[in-house]
């Protein structure tokens, strides 16, 4: 019992460090994800990781976040990805709620710090994509898979396209791979049984379909807010940038929040570390205050919890059968393709201006990748150096 305690404290713990120091948005936190869980403390190995970006790319909602969850799931069970969930985005509810109180007297969007740490970020993220592609894409066959899946996603940047790429994929994967001998995967350890899966994807269909009739039953203004958010997290593919446009429809048009108050919320949520699902946070404080804040986290975030909790216990099944594993040998190689160009687009192009910007990322990836300085002292580094050269 104290061996799990110990466990679920260290999910917490290390969840923690991650929400105050992963900024970057979710493709860098995959980055900041692989340093802290998988190459620092082995909790799963490369493969599995992959594995579990693949099935969080097929879902919707915040794919970091609920890479997140799964591997705090899967560490110390549910209640290990609840403390998972709430270590990694507690820090960006807190600091964007107290935006949303001061909003209109600070304004640090543009701050030196913040721009280095968005430079840790370039190279957080390069390092995840040299050390996947090593592991993922070793061979000819795979490296024409991960540029091709690139060069698609740069052409192509949307989320229906990514999704399309990651099909595409495992379809090339089944019949490029479909004779070859796989090693055994190395069987994940999923503490929730199947039945557990299903309530979870029956709850996730119920309140998407019942919310919005509850909501026009009642006329209840809390339900009615917990229906937009909890609908926009459902509907989402694609990442958090992609919410955007679905709670402007929800939010502004009624009233509830003016439109500069929510492009002004929607920056301050790129200038803090953690998910950007927690904007709605922001929002929530904007509509009525932290007892409203606390209502839109939970609801834009449990549609991404049910998912994943009715997914994994599916998953070790799936991944034993050989057409699968074909499948994911290729949509492996794809998803080092995704981030390499997201590396390039948005995360590169939005950072790197200057030729000393290229200097610090060059010399924070040194730093990472060859000396094996912790991400959190770079991290350090990063936004000292920010707000010098500033």
């Amino acid at each position: 019992m104290n061996q799990k305690k110990h466990s679920l404290w260290e999910i917490f713990r290390v969840s923690s460090k991650l929400g105050l120091t992963s900024f970057g948005g979710p493709i860098a936190h995959l980055g900041y994800f692989k340093n802290e869980y998988i190459d620092k403390r082995k909790w799963l190995d490369d493969k599995t990781y992959a594995d579990i970006i693949a099935l969080c790319q097929f879902l919707p909602g915040p794919a970091s976040s609920q890479v997140g969850m799964a591997i705090g799931i899967l560490r110390g069970g549910m209640l290990g990805g609840l403390l998972s969930f709430i270590g990694f985005t507690l820090p960006s509810v807190l600091v964007l709620i107290l935006f949303a109180l001061l909003y209109q007297n600070y304004d640090i969007a543009h701050a030196g710090w913040i721009h280095g740490l968005k430079l840790v970020a370039v190279a957080v993220v390069a390092q995840a994509v040299l050390g996947m592609g090593q592991k993922l894409a070793p061979d000819k066959p795979r490296v024409s898979i991960a540029i091709v899946a690139a060069i698609f996603t740069l052409l192509w940047p949307s989320a229906i396209g990514q999704i399309a790429i990651i099909v595409v994929t495992g379809i090339i994967g089944v019949f490029l791979y479909k004779n070859q001998e796989f090693p055994k995967v190395r069987e994940m350890s999923v503490s929730l049984s199947k039945k557990a899966g299903m309530l979870a994807f029956v709850t996730f269909f119920l309140l998407l379909f019942g919310l919005p009739l509850l909501r026009q039953l009642t006329g209840n203004h809390l339900l009615s807010v917990f229906d937009a958010f909890y609908r926009a997290g459902s509907l989402v593919f694609g990442g958090g940038h992609v919410v955007l446009p679905l709670l402007e429809r929800e939010l502004v048009p009624t009233g509830w929040v003016g439109a500069d108050e929510f492009l002004a919320g929607y920056g301050m949520a790129q200038a803090v570390p953690g998910p950007l699902f927690t904007f709605a946070s922001y929002l929530g404080t904007m509509m009525g205050g932290v007892s409203v804040a606390i209502i839109a986290t939970i609801a834009i975030f449990l549609p991404a919890f049910l998912l994943v909790v009715g997914s994994l216990p599916f998953l070790n099944e799936i991944r034993k059968r050989p057409l699968f594993q074909a499948a994911l040998t290729a949509i492996n190689a794809a998803v080092v393709g995704i981030l390499l160009a997201a590396l390039y687009n948005p995360i590169w192009t939005s950072t790197v201006n200057t030729t000393i910007d290229f200097t610090i990322v060059l010399a924070l990836f040194g730093l990472l990748t060859y000396w094996k300085w912790p991400a959190w002292i770079v991290v350090l580094v990063g936004a000292l150096v920010g707000f010098i050269f500033a």
